[in-house]
């Protein structure tokens, strides 16, 4: 067997009988002295066998290129755009309160929202060609035309844009963070934040910042658009069942919360018919109530896929319901079988919070939000005998009565107002008062007194210290001259 491989010493350059059998008969002999001998044979072949053909295969003068310049210092990989430093931070403060839309979106007159855009710089002085920053309306569907879209499942609409500054501008680390105001009116016919079982609605704020070497820089910040309508008066409702007679009157909220009670008024008459000796009636057994929230989304198809759908403009209606709250009645009403009879009762349903309920919305990009009260009312027909009122016969004969009722669900507006309705009344909004003006009240609204030259004066105080007892001062120039005399 050769000694060497490919110029590499394998230690077995002695033949095996030419070594020396001291000490070694009973490792050879034996069966574990053998497997020992191989086994540290085998270490010897591979070790000094990689290290050897690394050393020999190998180049110094590559390896040395490699790990120096060629000025001789250590080099290291460039580091990814990814990885370097940004020349900025950027970071937003509001200064409005939450955006609220007070009304419906024919009537509101929108939300005012105005910040602050924070720009803090990360090196000695940064320099930004330009900050551009979008208000952005993000429309989802969750079943969009094209699974693996994404045009087809979210679209994109820039509301308004804010450019900051038209020459490149530099901000330097020694002044800190700088500040960018910033202010708009929201239109009120946009429809609020919105996230649906199939599609949603959200909007944000999203900053774009550009340096002169071309670095990029971009910041999103959210924004949630509720819309609150003003309660009215409450509606009342009819409903007729026919072949019988009953007739079902509810009185219900004009605007309903996701969260709270809704008071429900019920009266139903009709069921109580009078023949000779005797009379034929419904008795309610049990109401049943439930809310259901109908979700419907046009998926739009983006001009890639528009043939799946038939052409571009088109989509596909997805609709779903769910229900959101719902609880059966056995008992709490009144029931008054003279003449007609009347069934009244007053009960509370609720929505449920922990269903993420969504209030009523209907926007151009295809999402529409109801909710809808679904009454079940379950009755069963008796046969009494006018001359024993107490023994009652059921016949038998049952209904279900199935009626619904429409929901504005809608957010609170607690205590607060439109924008317009917070700026006091300027000078000119306010009429003339008439000639005859001496500071009395009339009917017609005073506008600001015009004071003329003549009867206003200025003389100086003559009196105690002030700071003595304020509540006892009296600015009468008599009572001031009497004290003084006295």
């Amino acid at each position: 067997m050769p000694g060497k491989l490919f110029g590499v010493d394998l230690g077995l350059s002695s033949p095996l009988g030419d070594r020396p059998r001291s000490g070694n008969s009973s490792t050879v002999n034996s069966p574990a002295g053998s497997r020992r001998g191989s086994l540290n044979a085998m270490e010897h072949l591979k070790r000094p066998n990689i290290l050897g053909l690394k050393k020999v295969g190998g180049s110094d003068k590559k390896d040395k290129d490699r790990s120096t310049s060629k000025d001789g210092k250590n080099s290291t990989p460039p580091r990814s755009p990814a990885m370097q430093q940004k020349p900025v931070k950027l970071g937003m403060y509001m200064e409005s309160p939450p955006t609220l839309f007070i009304g419906a979106p024919q009537q509101s007159t929108g939300v005012l929202l105005s910040g602050r855009l924070q720009v803090t710089p990360n090196i000695t002085e940064a320099t930004l060609s330009s900050v551009t920053m979008y208000l952005e309306c993000t429309t989802t569907t969750k079943r969009p035309v094209s699974d693996r879209c994404r045009e087809c499942q979210t679209q994109v609409n820039d509301l308004y844009e804010w450019h900051f500054f038209t020459q490149p501008k530099s901000f330097k680390a020694e002044q800190g963070m700088q500040e960018l105001p910033f202010s708009h009116l929201i239109p009120g016919h946009l429809p609020a934040s919105t996230y649906g079982q199939v599609g949603s609605i959200d909007y944000s704020l999203h900053v774009k910042a550009k340096s002169v070497d071309g670095q990029e820089v971009e910041f999103r910040r959210e924004l949630k658009f509720q819309r609150a309508l003003l309660p009215g008066n409450d509606k009342s409702s009819v409903r007729i069942f026919p072949p019988t007679t009953l007739t079902l009157h509810v009185t219900l909220p004009s605007v309903v919360h996701p969260i709270g009670e809704i008071p429900v008024q019920c009266r139903m008459t009709g069921i109580t018919t009078q023949k000779n000796d005797t009379q034929v009636r419904w008795r309610l057994r049990k109401l049943l109530w439930r809310i259901e929230e109908s979700e419907i989304m046009v998926s739009a198809a983006c001009a890639k896929h528009a043939h799946k759908v038939g052409g571009e403009g088109k989509g596909i209606s997805h609709e779903n319901s769910r229900e959101v709250g719902m609880d059966d009645l056995r008992q709490g009403w009144k029931t008054d079988f003279t003449n007609e009879g009347v069934i009244e009762g007053e009960f509370n349903v609720a929505i449920d919070a922990s269903s993420k309920p969504q209030c009523d919305i209907a926007a151009a990009s295809g999402l529409k939000i109801s909710h809808n009260l679904i009454l079940e009312l379950v009755i069963a027909e008796e046969w009494v005998n006018n001359k024993k009122p107490g023994n009652v016969t059921p016949t038998g004969a049952a209904r279900v009565l199935r009626t619904q009722f429409n929901l504005n669900v809608t957010e609170r507006a607690g205590m607060g107002l439109s924008w317009d309705d917070e700026q006091p009344p300027m000078y000119e909004n306010v009429p003339d008062s008439p000639p005859h003006y001496q500071g009395q009240h009339s009917a017609v609204p005073d506008s600001p007194p015009h004071y003329q030259t003549e009867h206003t004066t200025v003389s100086d105080y003559v009196g105690d210290d002030l700071l003595e007892d304020v509540e006892q001062l009296d600015l009468n120039p008599r009572s001031t001259t009497d004290d003084s005399t006295t």
